[in-house]
């Protein structure tokens, strides 16, 4: 594959008022095909339009404030028009998905696994009578909202694994699994490309929002990045999905620093870049889990432990140089026991946690219990009611750390006290 090609990922832009020389010479060059024209500074599809002809072209110019010695206070950019996206139900969509960059040096970006698809509320046409309806050709909820046949009860929107599914029945795994590859791609090429421009503060971090248009090709188009990407939500799915995400995001930055900095997934987002892009192994079934299903519950609850157990050990080190060797083959301090610890004390209303069905018969002795008969538990694994509220994982590993601390300090403190006896 050339250069030209591999790089070839995104429609042909200009940046106006400054290109406008540039845009006008290739506008005159294909006079038939369709431009749309994006404010810079706006948002919600607010003062979006097509160019059908010139004339639009040069009115616009003319109607901008201030004349000609002004036209910076006026920025757009021009872009051409994909005029063969992609249908489903005959309506035009695009993609919203979510890149969290933690630093640029090194470069490290997590792909959050779920996002959505945003749906027209009308038949997509390219007829020249239908240019002007933004309602067939932008997928902005705050444009399809006011349609008359917009779906207020999925909001126009379909969520990015139902999408995957629907695409792999259609058009097969191979071809699909490439297109999902090559969206992974986009985003990372699009932030090695502004890398060595970006001012790095290890203090700052970007939530960035792309917006993916993909053709009857099955070929994926950058449409825009969104630096400040909307998080409100028209629909309790909608919701829930970017609480989740921004619960996963805070884990990630970890204000209280009690990860480990190595982590390849926390919750549902997965490191794809750390100085390097991260290839998956040529045995695994997806190059990218873009759209695949999202574990987070499951996966937050065992970094939480893992969490816990390196605390603990770190602890044990500094203050009674244990070795966690030690800790690992010690039934007190088995993660299952420190994990039904940190549960009971939960439902006791300590942590304001809720950690679903927790069986919690014979569960370890806290600071305040002289009783050294420790016996593990296990979760219930048959609950479904099981729900990660926003920094749940944080509370969670302090609580299980603390619980395993205190009964560590209990045992030294009655081996001290048989020792003298």
């Amino acid at each position: 594959m050339s250069f030209q090609i591999r790089f070839q990922f995104y429609p042909m832009t200009y940046y106006m008022p400054n290109e406008y020389t540039l845009f006008l010479d290739e506008y005159k060059r294909s006079p038939n095909q369709l431009w749309i024209m994006k404010p810079v500074g706006k948002a919600q599809g607010r003062g979006i339009f097509i160019i059908t002809n010139q004339n639009q072209l040069i009115n616009w110019k003319n109607s901008l404030k201030g004349g000609q010695e002004n036209l910076v206070n006026e920025l757009y950019i021009a872009q051409k028009y994909l005029m063969n996206p992609l249908l489903i139900g005959g309506k035009k969509f695009d993609l919203r998905i979510y890149a969290l960059v933690t630093t640029y040096n090194p470069l490290t970006v997590f792909f959050y696994r779920t996002g959505f698809a945003r749906f027209t509320s009308q038949r997509y046409s390219n007829n020249f009578e239908d240019i002007s309806n933004m309602q067939v050709h932008l997928t902005n909820v705050a444009i399809q909202k006011n349609s008359d046949t917009y779906d207020r009860v999925t909001g126009g929107k379909w969520d990015l694994r139902s999408l995957k599914i629907f695409l792999f029945a259609k058009y097969g795994r191979e071809r699909v699994n490439t297109l999902f590859n090559d969206i992974q791609d986009i985003v990372m090429k699009s932030l090695f490309s502004v890398q060595k421009v970006i001012v790095n503060d290890r203090h700052c971090f970007e939530l960035y929002g792309y917006d993916i248009l993909i053709d009857d090709n099955l070929k994926p188009w950058l449409i825009e990045i969104n630096a400040n990407p909307s998080l409100t939500a028209n629909t309790e799915k909608d919701s829930e999905m970017k609480i989740k995400m921004l619960d996963d995001m805070l884990t990630i930055l970890d204000l209280e620093k009690i990860m480990s900095g190595n982590e390849d997934q926390v919750g549902g987002f997965d490191l794809i870049c750390r100085g390097n892009v991260i290839k998956k192994p040529d045995n695994y079934t997806y190059g990218t889990m873009l759209g695949t299903f999202n574990n987070r519950e499951k996966q937050l609850k065992t970094l939480s432990k893992q969490t816990a157990s390196r605390l603990a050990q770190i602890h044990l080190q500094k203050n009674f140089n244990i070795g966690s060797s030690n800790i690992s083959n010690n039934n007190n301090y088995s993660g299952n026991a420190i994990y039904n610890t940190a549960a009971n004390n939960s439902n006791n209303g300590n942590n304001n946690i809720n950690n679903g069905n927790i069986n919690n018969n014979n569960l370890i002795p806290n600071q305040n219990n002289q009783n050294n008969n420790i016996n593990s538990t296990t979760k219930n694994d048959n609950s479904n009611n099981n729900h990660i509220a926003i920094n749940t994982l944080r509370a969670k590993q302090i609580s299980y750390s603390n619980n395993l601390i205190n009964n560590i300090n209990n045992n030294n403190n009655q081996n001290v006290n048989n020792n003298t006896n």
